[in-house]
């Protein structure tokens, strides 16, 4: 085995070439990267018996310029239809965007582009301009029986973006991305849904100067794609941000809704509360572009006060300890976290590497207290609000923790953690390169079933040699959390990683956890919608896509699992 204590693998550090499949599967910025530390690198040789020899020629970069196997299936007429619509420069045909705007970030996605398998692409990339656009698009496709699949910011780890019909994709970001009203005394905006996380983040926290506002505001909503997102994509798939568990989920934060579907348009009333049946802005919530096309929304927004924050962290000597705390904390009443995550031994294990815990004051101080490497579980969070309200959550938490034999760790965790929060997933690629997958599932869980759900998918995941399992729970409920999985294998065959990857969302919902609690459905995990949630609950979904999509023109293929074949 190589011992060179010196050597640092070739990690990519440039961005890649224009019109490469690199340049599509890559995360986040062309020229941002994050690599492995010292201390984690030498933790994934050892998970997976590697040695630096392994490291030194990369497999499969994905550095090819992107071609596109499947031909243009519309006609002539129709495409010049569109680009009367929306003016020819909004119209692409190009091999390179008809892969880009069909593809998001979902492992297998990236090992096809790798491996230069096709993928399922659109015929024509349109940018719209407004809401009338999409509206003379929408009624033009549902005429000529023209698929239609909507892309935001790209970050889909479902299989939302495939077009698996062919047909045409709306790229909503380019144009659709402007406020169109803003209430104060409300506490509302309405945006449209093409608007970015960072510039509709920004836009708040500067409400003073930019919407002529009293107070700065924040939207709340904080996933770890915020960077490379949208607000409609946030929407249309029932996002959850690291700050849910004081803010609320995406369906909390929507008030109202403005859709353009195939049997009519309509808006849905931003009454903070009704008693007039059934409300049909909450069943558009989570659609995935299945019913229409989300043109704009309005959200609650919430007072700005970063000044306020307040920071903790805990070790726990035991998973077990830090679930119940948890429960104690979120149940207590007297008030919520905002970031809440706790980690169970084996991600507190890599992330004390990570974060650069490993090997400081605190990490010695952790072990001669006795918290012992692979039982001992990390806790971090925040308290945001108005001051004596964060000043009190923090207390009341610091209380129930020790309660539980917890140890404070000063707030610096969280502050490292926070630094690069947008920037792990950037480590994807390096592992990648070297023939090893990263990849993640998350499920909605009850208190009761936390365990046994837990144990269950990690026996499971840790049933194949060397492949590692780390799990964390972030967003908080009095009734329950989610299991966040992150699993990580030495795998470079796409029909093996397909394999193991269903055999963990069977273990997900044979074990009594649901199918996604904030990535969504999309084209993946549809196929165990309906014994999920039962015939009579996915016949009233169908029944919903009849009424507003009757020729099946709306992100047809399987989205949701409403149009395709069960297993």
């Amino acid at each position: 085995m190589n011992k060179n204590k010196n050597f640092t693998p070739d990690w990519t550090d440039k961005p890649p070439k224009p019109g490469t499949a690199r340049s599509i599967f890559k995360w986040g910025a062309p020229d941002g990267f994050k690599h492995p530390n010292h201390r984690l690198y030498e933790a994934i040789k050892e998970k997976f018996g590697m040695d630096d020899g392994d490291f030194r020629k990369k497999i499969y970069e994905g550095n090819e310029p992107v071609s596109c196997s499947t031909g243009i299936r519309l006609e002539t007429r129709q495409i010049e239809r569109f680009k009367e619509i929306v003016g020819p420069d909004n119209v692409s045909v190009s091999d390179y965007d008809r892969v880009r705007y069909s593809t998001g970030k979902t492992m297998e996605e990236a090992m096809k582009l790798r491996q230069g398998v096709a993928v399922e692409v659109n015929d024509l990339v349109v940018h719209p301009r407004s809401k009338t656009d999409i509206q003379m698009i929408v009624s033009f496709c549902n005429q000529e029986k023209i698929p239609v699949y909507v892309y935001g910011g790209g970050s889909s780890v479902t299989k939302g973006l495939q077009c698996i019909k062919g047909g045409v994709t709306l790229v909503m970001s380019t144009h659709m991305n402007r406020v169109l009203s803003f209430n104060e005394t409300n506490q509302t905006i309405t945006v449209e849904s093409g608007i970015m996380g960072p510039a509709y983040e920004s836009i708040l926290n500067n409400a003073p100067e930019k919407l002529d506002a009293e107070y700065r505001y924040t939207g709340g909503h904080f996933p770890q794609s915020f960077q490379y997102s949208s607000v409609g994509g946030w929407i249309v798939t029932l996002g959850s941000g690291q700050a849910s568990s004081y803010y609320g989920d995406m369906y909390d934060i929507v008030l109202s809704q403005e859709y353009i579907t195939p049997t009519g348009d309509f808006r849905t009333l931003d009454f903070p509360g009704t008693a007039t049946g059934p409300k049909v802005n909450d069943i558009m919530k989570g659609s995935e572009g299945t019913f229409g096309v989300l043109v704009n929304a309005t959200l609650k927004i919430f007072k700005y006060r970063p000044e306020n924050r307040r920071r903790f962290t805990f070790i726990f000597p035991t998973w077990e300890a830090a679930v119940d705390a948890s429960r104690e904390i979120i149940q207590g009443e007297f008030g919520k976290p905002a970031v809440f995550r706790i980690s169970d031994p084996e991600e507190t294990d890599l992330a004390l590497k990570m974060y650069g815990i490993e090997g400081t004051p605190i990490s010695r101080l952790i072990s001669y207290k006795g918290y012992r490497p692979m039982r001992r579980c990390l806790c971090i969070g925040t308290a945001e609000g108005e001051k004596n309200f964060t000043k009190n959550v923090k207390k009341q938490i610091k209380k129930i923790c020790r309660k539980y034999g917890a140890m404070y760790l000063s707030g610096y965790p969280v502050k490292n953690w926070e630094h690069g929060r947008y920037l792990d997933p950037y480590i994807r690629e390096d592992l990648n390169d070297f023939g090893i997958i990263s990849d993640t599932l998350e499920t909605g869980v009850t208190w009761d079933n936390l365990h046994r759900l837990h144990q269950s998918v990690r026996e499971y995941i840790k049933k194949r040699p060397r492949t590692v399992c780390m799990t964390h729970a972030s967003h908080f409920y009095p009734q329950g959390t989610n299991l966040y999985f992150i699993f990580i294998a030495r795998m470079n065959n796409i029909d093996e990683y397909l394999e193991f990857q269903e055999g963990i969302i069977d273990q997900i919902e044979k074990n009594g956890g649901s199918l996604s609690h904030h990535h969504g459905v999309g084209k993946m995990i549809g196929p165990w919608m309906e014994r999920h949630i039962g015939t009579k609950q996915m016949n009233i979904l169908k029944a919903l896509k009849k009424h507003f999509d009757p020729n099946n023109i709306m992100n047809p293929g399987g989205t949701l699992g409403i149009d395709i074949e069960i297993r």
